[in-house]
């Protein structure tokens, strides 16, 4: 695991926007394409609104996944991650080799499965939520199942999480279930990001980093077992670990 601490949020999205962008240019130029994978929410509002601007990707070359949809909720609606990364991404960056969204199905599963495992993904920006989840894993996450998507069950945090977020305006509001990227096919990607800034995340963060084994009661943990594995912080999701030491 490698910690790259910026000054705030807008510092963080630049940096790992450049990184993500440069790791995208040599796969493109080795291989003729990229595979991408990308989370929502807000934390990773100023990653995408720099990836987008930075130069030198054919993306017409880039392959995208996405990592979770709510269950029964229609694209139409505020809180949609098609609609987030249709508008913040997918309609900003022109047209793609391809694109898979999680449609929030039990009958998209299958064909999302199909698509995923076609070749590895190159790189996956994983979120990391303020119960310390990646995608909708929640604690306990499961770590055994080797299914690419699964339906899993939204835990009382994770759903404050999404009505603080401004997504929902009551907690009664929040979907119960959500199609989700499992830990195992999370951690099949070659390369993984978190972008992970913001006070509210510095607890997520600080179980995460000082954690001494993994542990699917904080789900992040599992990404400090991949081998290329870059973790984004800014001052703010960081103070945990920065009094730590």
């Amino acid at each position: 695991m490698e910690i790259r601490i910026c000054k705030n949020s807008e510092a963080l999205g630049i940096s790992a926007a450049k990184h993500v962008a440069q790791v995208l240019r040599e796969c493109i130029q080795n291989q003729g394409s990229a595979r991408i994978v990308l989370s929502t929410g807000a934390s990773q509002f100023d990653t995408l609104k720099a990836l987008v601007k930075e130069p030198g990707i054919k993306w017409s070359c880039v392959e995208m996944f996405h990592l979770d949809e709510y269950v029964d909720l229609p694209e139409t609606h505020g809180a949609s991650f098609r609609k987030y990364l249709k508008e913040r991404f997918v309609d900003l960056v022109g047209p793609l080799k391809a694109v898979h969204f999680v449609d929030g199905t039990r009958e998209g599963i299958e064909k999302l499965t199909e698509e995923i495992r076609k070749s590895p993904v190159d790189i996956g920006l994983i979120g990391i939520g303020e119960n310390g989840h990646i995608a909708f894993n929640d604690p306990p996450a499961d770590f055994d199942v080797r299914d690419a998507y699964i339906i899993v069950n939204l835990d009382e945090r994770c759903k404050r999480q999404q009505m603080g977020e401004g997504w929902f305006k009551t907690l009664e509001d929040v979907p119960r279930q959500a199609v989700s990227m499992t830990p195992w096919q999370i951690m099949q990607c070659r390369r993984i990001v978190s972008c992970v800034p913001y006070p509210v995340k510095a607890e997520a963060v600080k179980n995460t980093v000082l954690a001494k084994e993994t542990t699917n009661l904080v789900p992040a943990t599992l990404l400090k077992e991949h081998p290329d594995f870059i973790l984004y912080l800014d001052e703010e999701s960081a103070a945990g670990i920065l009094a730590k030491e």
